[in-house]
């Protein structure tokens, strides 16, 4: 299985336990720690999908591209749609690193297809592209709430760029029982008393049917589905504070509070799952649902 562990690059130790507050830092942490957590889900939907050249893939919350980075290296001409500009910067870092940093988001050559976009649909997408036959959003669902519902937004812009029998891929978060970072996520919850009056993003159980949902209001037809364990594993707590800070569930938490109180809270969430080398290690699984454009 890939391996999950990773070590951040050290800070100041004045510092080093600080949560990222600016939207540069929390895209870099999210890029070195947290996007590859997901890693053994997205080999697990290539490889049963036979990702390769003949595939022409559209992700949807692309975040910082690794996803696309590890189709692309079985072969696929790949998209990327992100609505967090620092995250697509950095995609274009690790996608495109021969494109110019400034003017055009994208890169269409003969050698190099690869385009990206930012937005929070696929609305962004250049509609001279070849049709896609392979989308993906694996950005997991069950865990914040309003999450399936800007999940059929962006679905309905994707699916008409997408050629008709085409699979599409959507991600969710495994029962709470099974994921030891539910816990621990709903540190954001308990401390945004108001979020659902605010419509901020907390956390909220999975539910079974979560995906089938999604699908069924966008039209497709279930076609499979899997499980992945997916642990997050971390060398140390501030790599673990750092990475869960940069997913989002807990922006709304830092504005009810302050990032002191956030990290405090979250530190002590995460104390039963520090190992004796001082590792932080939670199981997890997720799930994942291959459904079919009619």
């Amino acid at each position: 299985m890939t391996p999950t562990l990773v070590r951040h690059h050290r800070h100041d130790p004045n510092t080093a336990s600080a949560p990222a507050t600016d939207a540069g830092a929390r895209a870099r942490d999210w890029a070195e720690i947290q996007e590859r957590m997901l890693v053994p889900l997205y080999e697990a939907a290539y490889e049963r999908l036979e990702v390769g050249p003949a595939t022409r893939l559209l992700g949807l919350g692309c975040g910082s591209g690794l996803a696309l980075l590890i189709a692309a290296s079985r072969g696929a001409q790949v998209t990327g749609v992100e609505a967090d500009p620092e995250r697509v910067a950095l995609a274009r870092e690790r996608l495109l690193a021969d494109a110019p940093r400034s003017g055009s988001s994208t890169e269409d050559t003969p050698d190099k297809p690869t385009r990206l976009y930012e937005g929070a649909s696929a609305e962004v997408c250049d509609g001279s592209a070849p049709a896609y036959n392979l989308v993906t959003a694996f950005e997991p669902l069950g865990c914040a709430s309003g999450d399936s519902e800007g999940l059929a937004v962006a679905l309905e812009s994707a699916i008409p760029l997408a050629e008709r029998g085409s699979a599409v891929v959507l991600a969710g978060w495994g029962p709470p029982e099974r994921c030891a970072t539910s816990a621990v996520l709903r540190v954001a919850s308990r401390l945004t008393e108001t979020l659902r009056a605010t419509g901020g993003r907390g956390w909220r159980p999975a539910r079974r049917d979560d995906l089938e949902d999604v699908a069924s209001r966008a039209g497709l037809r279930p076609d499979g589905s899997g499980r992945v364990a997916c642990p997050f594993g971390y060398a140390d707590m501030d790599s673990a504070v750092r990475g869960l800070l940069s997913t989002g569930l807990f922006h709304a938490a830092v504005r009810a509070t302050d990032p002191a109180q956030v990290e405090k809270e979250l530190t002590e969430a995460l104390h039963p799952h520090v190992r004796g080398d001082g590792t932080v290690w939670m199981s997890n699984v997720f799930r994942y649902l291959i459904a079919r454009r009619p």
